[in-house]
């Protein structure tokens, strides 16, 4: 019997296969929390070479493991058996040419979110997929985790800008779904199955986007709160006053700001006054007709006289609201800078997160006294990164990890809200899962990989319980 390593190295050629030493910057995961090395590395550059590799790694029982940028943060794309093959797709990078009329692209599944970006711009066309990873996330791994990220709330998650999928399906058939209209009843929404499924159910390869008009102008403000419960008030009051118009609600705490300021010498804050939370509000419109300082600057007054905005400014140019926009997406860098740290990604309702975090602090607290809680995230859908770093003086959190992790969930799952928000369940949160959803849910899906996967080699151990 032919070696499978050889086989794939047949298949993919010296550039398409990897072993060794070659192999090691795809082991392990974005945390350095998960991975071990696998048998290879499989760089297919076509469909046809996916599919050719799945089949092999079929026949020779190997487990496959889907990788995109390798940016998440959950451990889902790192093998953990050595008789895996990591399938990456990063030689896989081409963009289509966009089509303005339907407002659709087709892309390789390898292609950067930041590419992207930047070869739609000549075209007046954008992708609203923004986050913090968006240099080296790539578009299959955003539609296998379901991103969101800071316009989630207006333009929806990856599986409502995902119109069709082309798909290796376990048993190295391809699925060719790149219909590029948003209205297809024809039977199971195939396409948003595969957006959450980290890979669990097949590959996917290439994709139809939709795409939106380049704003033509925005209206961007940096705003100091007295509290979490008069930002939550004063975005219901924004989400009705400036509607469609909408596009970014942002928050963070005095916490993250600090760390920020401290650890980055070329960020500046941008106001005279601070406060213990902030709030970060844009506008914008295709339309230059519409005036959208007036009606911020009008929400803004509005909230000053009602006591929920103690502190604000408006953004003067396009290099001052790169700024603001920088205050709130180094959050993460700043807090790990700091040090160790505990990343949580929870979701509520949008009028529940001042209670949450009042809740998720007194709770936090009572585990280990002194520990710093650094909430940030998208108000406009209640999605909260709430980070933690150890008390002052302390280098770890004295082996307690899993108790926020659990605290956290459950206050989460009680409130009717998510401990998976945008990262996935990867392998770091099944037992999570298995703890704060129902048995039906949890079986449901336990059901679904077994009848696209019977034989369980696509991501095992990854969303559900692996049965290997």
């Amino acid at each position: 019997m032919t070696d499978p390593a050889t086989t794939l190295h047949e298949i993919l050629g010296p550039k398409g296969w990897l072993s060794g030493s070659d192999a090691e910057p795809y082991q392990r995961d974005w945390l350095d929390r998960y991975g071990i090395a696998p048998l290879g590395v499989a760089r297919p550059a076509t469909t046809t070479e996916v599919a050719a590799v799945v089949t092999a790694c079929r026949e020779a029982g190997l487990a496959v493991v889907p990788q995109g940028g390798n940016t998440g943060l959950c451990g889902g794309a790192v093998a953990e058996q050595s008789n895996a093959v990591i399938v990456s797709l990063s030689r896989m990078a081409a963009i289509g040419k966009p089509d303005p009329e339907s407002g659709s692209i087709i892309v390789e599944a390898g292609v950067v979110l930041a590419a992207l970006h930047e070869s739609l711009e000549p075209h007046g066309l954008m992708f609203p997929m923004h986050l913090g990873a968006e240099g080296s996330a790539r578009i299959g791994g955003l539609i296998g985790t379901n991103a969101g990220g800071s316009q989630a709330f207006r333009y929806g998650m990856m599986q409502d800008l995902v119109l069709g999928l082309e798909v290796v399906t376990p048993d190295g058939v391809v699925w060719d779904g790149l219909r590029a209209v948003q209205k297809d009843n024809a039977g199971y929404q195939l396409r948003k199955l595969y957006c959450g499924a980290e890979g669990t159910l097949g590959i996917v390869t290439r994709a139809v986007l939709r795409l939106y008009p380049t704003p033509r102008q925005q209206a961007s403000a940096l705003l100091v709160m007295p509290d979490f419960a008069a930002a939550v008030s004063f975005g219901a009051f924004l989400r009705g006053e400036a509607g469609e118009f909408l596009t970014g609600l942002e928050f963070f705490c005095d916490l993250g700001l600090q760390l920020a300021l401290k650890h980055l010498p070329d960020l500046a804050w941008q106001l005279d006054r601070r406060g213990d939370v902030y709030l970060l509000v844009e506008l914008a419109s295709g339309s230059p007709r519409v005036p959208l300082d007036d009606i911020l600057t009008s929400a803004l007054e509005r909230g000053v006289d009602q006591g929920l905005v103690l502190d604000g400014a408006l953004a003067t140019s396009g290099v001052h609201r790169a700024q603001f926009w920088r205050l709130r997406e180094e959050q993460p860098e700043g807090q790990r800078l700091e040090g160790a740290q505990l990343k949580h990604d929870i979701s509520v309702p949008p009028g529940a997160i001042a209670r949450f975090i009042e809740e998720g602090a007194a709770i936090c607290s009572d585990i280990l006294p002194g520990v710093r809680i650094n909430p940030f995230g998208h108000l406009g859908d209640g999605n909260i990164h709430y980070n933690l770093s150890p008390p002052e003086g302390r280098a770890d959190f004295d082996g307690k990890a899993g108790q926020f992790g659990d605290a956290l969930s459950g206050i989460a799952t009680e409130m009717g809200g998510s401990f998976a928000a945008e990262h996935g369940l990867g392998r770091a949160k099944i037992a999570m899962a298995d703890r704060n959803r129902g048995p039906v849910e949890r079986e449901l899906m336990a059901r679904l990989k077994d009848a696209f996967d019977p034989q369980g080699t696509m991501n095992p151990g990854v969303l559900v319980r692996s049965p290997l």
